[in-house]
């Protein structure tokens, strides 16, 4: 491997498999938007602040789903495990078919969880800073909880991993 190089190619596919290096979460982002939910899965989540307590996720800017959840009063966050693999697929899929056999529950305020999920926030959106091709959307949190045992489901080089012990 040689590094920095002058030229180097950093077309979409190149950058694509040197930031696929770097092992992520996944979670999904869910609102019942007209009593139905509306969702996308997300590799981008992170940890911002404490004070104000906020976390940010980072949306195309061709996503179709983003404006339905961008105008919800509360989105839900749900940190996915293992057990996610098909559902993390299928939220990717067909707007239709997103959440066929998937078990919900939803907040009062409208956001969406998947019941079984490693860590739950009830956020809403703080602020939306563009980012060349993506939006970053910076989130507040509400209110948080987290499962006492489970394994996540990680995203690296393009496909779904499990951490081994």
């Amino acid at each position: 491997m040689t590094l920095f190089t002058t030229n180097q190619d950093l077309s979409a596919d190149a950058l694509r498999e040197v930031f696929g290096a770097f092992p992520s979460g996944v979670v999904a982002l869910i609102a019942f938007v007209a009593d139905e939910p509306v969702g996308l899965a997300a590799s981008s989540f992170t940890s911002v602040s404490l004070d104000p307590p906020l976390v940010s996720v980072s949306i195309a800017n061709g996503s179709k789903t983003w404006p339905e959840l961008r105008g919800a009063t509360h989105l839900g966050i749900t940190v996915l495990a293992e057990q996610h693999r098909a559902f993390a697929r299928q939220l990717a899929g067909p707007v239709g078919s997103r959440f066929e056999g998937i078990p919900l529950a939803r907040a009062a305020e409208g956001s969406g969880f998947v019941v079984d999920g490693l860590a739950h926030f009830n956020t809403s959106v703080y602020r939306e800073v563009e980012a060349g091709d993506h939006t970053i959307a910076l989130l507040r949190v509400h209110a948080r909880a987290a499962a006492a045992e489970g394994q996540p489901l990680v995203f690296h080089r393009s496909g779904f991993r499990t951490l081994a012990a």
